[in-house]
């Protein structure tokens, strides 16, 4: 089989860490292989070297056949090789077909050819399926769209070598499903394709083979029809993995969160929340289940006091908290662990220090008036990355420098050992791999068995049905329905979450209980 791509021997080293450990990886000219391994495991720095965004101290890359030692990723480009990252590189207020251009602008005389740029757009669009108007501007398009064109953009470039890191990782049910058939046509065209993912659901579905990558080092490279689940989970962990969630029957005490007739406007003036009543139990997790984009971001940020509502009354812990800032809100008894880690959890530029004891680094014992505490500081930011796993070399470590599996965990410790009465758990596995998974799984069951109340909204319907006591779908802003997790299934939410409704019988026992 023909080899488009043979990296041998490729080693890279950071300050304190051996990123990549003489490893070895291949692709074959037509194939979907993945790359798998936990956060900070080295699947992203290995495909950064191929793309040339960095250099490997050792080892040897060599392209359809020849040596290649690429500097920057132009020169990656030109050999026929293109990325999308996990976080894309789109200018928002500019169209899709402006993006697609940037860097390759077609000219006329010295102006942009624009008009040729819509139209190369468009026959790019059509021939691969893509559906997308090359006139939309790309703040008002949904992820799944972004991400697409930020694939248009590849192959506008010429690229015949596709690397995707984290494709999957903000997209919904139906954009996944979209997704595969996408790269399924690209294979067919000829295009060869490397997916970094560690979401084994989609590894099965989507890829011809598997190289797993754990610590640095290469474990092992498998055919996707010859391997499992549970067996993938192993190698890139290192130990059996459980996969199900070990949770006992919910003893659900008093209300401690309660939100009736909630209406909260979008960035746009638009109504986004409709009137949501929910109610949170000590001592049990109710998950609001839906399709991005259908009020979810700001019934949270309501909730959080990050957004004012325009109607509706929120109460924490038997206190009236509407209108109430979000310092007020955290102290009134709730944790938020953040959709968007990067904008609302963590500050990137910030140390791993000083983002673990953001929302108490006013207090005691880490403050006192405007002196800080360092030493203290220090001895707590130490503790949670010990207690919560998180792989760093020291606490002194940038947050940015962190994989988004570490920085999710770095989030969760600080929110969870807050001591709330509530912890509003925003997508919190988003992004991250099956290890990190089951440990922020196991954390909130426990602190539901400690009885907190647990709001968790979540894209992840198989994180839905894992964790949930309750369920409550919602759809264009409205809760549609709330079922019991026992009467619950992916079947019956996907028909909720597309705004359909369950015949009185398909309900079981929560038709009794609304």
């Amino acid at each position: 089989m023909e080899k488009v791509i043979e990296m041998k021997g490729v080693t890279k080293v950071f300050p304190g860490i051996i990123a990549n450990d003489n490893v070895d990886f291949d692709l074959n000219k037509g194939e979907i292989h993945v790359l798998l391994g936990e956060n900070g495991a080295g699947k992203t720095t290995l495909m950064n070297i191929l793309y040339g965004l960095y250099q490997q101290e050792s080892g040897d890359i060599f392209v359809n056949g020849k040596k290649a030692n690429m500097k920057n990723p132009k020169e990656a480009i030109a050999l026929g090789i293109g990325m999308v990252h996990q976080h894309f590189m789109l200018v928002h207020n500019f169209t899709v077909a402006q993006n697609m251009i940037l860097g390759y602008e077609p000219k006329v005389g010295i102006k942009v050819d624009i008009k040729k740029a819509i139209k190369d757009t468009e026959e790019l669009s059509k021939r691969y399926g893509f559906n997308i108007d090359p006139k939309a501007v790309i703040e008002d398009m949904t992820v799944g769209q972004q991400q697409k064109v930020e694939i248009l953009k590849a192959l506008y470039r010429g690229a015949d070598i596709l690397i995707l890191d984290e494709p999957t990782a903000v997209l919904t049910p139906q954009e996944i499903e979209e997704l595969r058939k996408i790269l399924r046509n690209l294979v067919k065209e000829g295009k060869s394709i490397i997916l970094i993912t560690h979401k084994l659901k989609e590894v099965m579905s989507m890829s011809d083979r598997v190289t797993i990558i754990r610590r640095g080092k290469k474990i092992d490279v498998v055919n996707t029809k010859d391997t499992t689940i549970d067996s993938l989970a192993e190698m890139m962990v290192g130990r059996k993995v459980n996969l199900v969630v070990d949770k006992k029957e919910s003893k659900a005490g008093e209300t401690v969160l309660k939100i009736e007739n909630l209406k909260v406007l979008d960035n746009r003036g638009l109504p986004a929340v409709k009137g949501v009543d929910l109610e949170i139990k000590r001592g049990e997790i109710i998950a609001l289940a839906g399709v991005d984009g259908n009020g979810q971001t700001e019934f949270i940020e309501a909730v959080t006091g990050l957004r004012k509502s325009q109607e509706g009354k929120i109460t924490l812990n038997g206190k009236d908290v509407t209108g109430k800032t979000p310092r007020e809100i955290t102290e009134g008894g709730l944790s938020h662990v953040a959709e968007d880690r990067h904008r609302r959890g963590l500050v990137l530029k910030y140390s791993l220090l000083e983002n673990s004891v953001l929302g108490n680094h006013y207090k005691s014992p880490f403050a006192k008036g405007i002196i800080m505490n360092y030493n203290k500081i220090r001895e707590y930011a130490k503790k949670l990355i010990k207690d919560y796993d998180v792989r760093t070399p020291n606490e002194d470590v940038m947050a940015s420098a962190l994989s988004g599996g570490n920085q999710q965990k770095m989030i969760i410790a600080r929110e969870i050992e807050k001591n709330p009465e509530v912890i509003l758990a925003a997508q919190p596995t988003r992004g991250i791999d099956v290890g990190a998974i089951e440990y922020i799984h196991k954390r909130l069951v426990e602190e539901r068995d400690k009885g907190r109340g647990i709001l968790l909204v979540s894209l992840e319907l198989d994180e839905v049905l894992a964790l949930a006591d309750k369920i409550a779908v919602i759809y264009d802003g409205k809760i549609v329905d709330v079922l019991d997790r026992k009467d619950a299934t992916e079947q019956k939410l996907g028909i909720l979450m597309a705004g359909g409704n369950l015949k009185k019988e398909d309900k079981g026992g929560a038709q009794n209980e609304e």
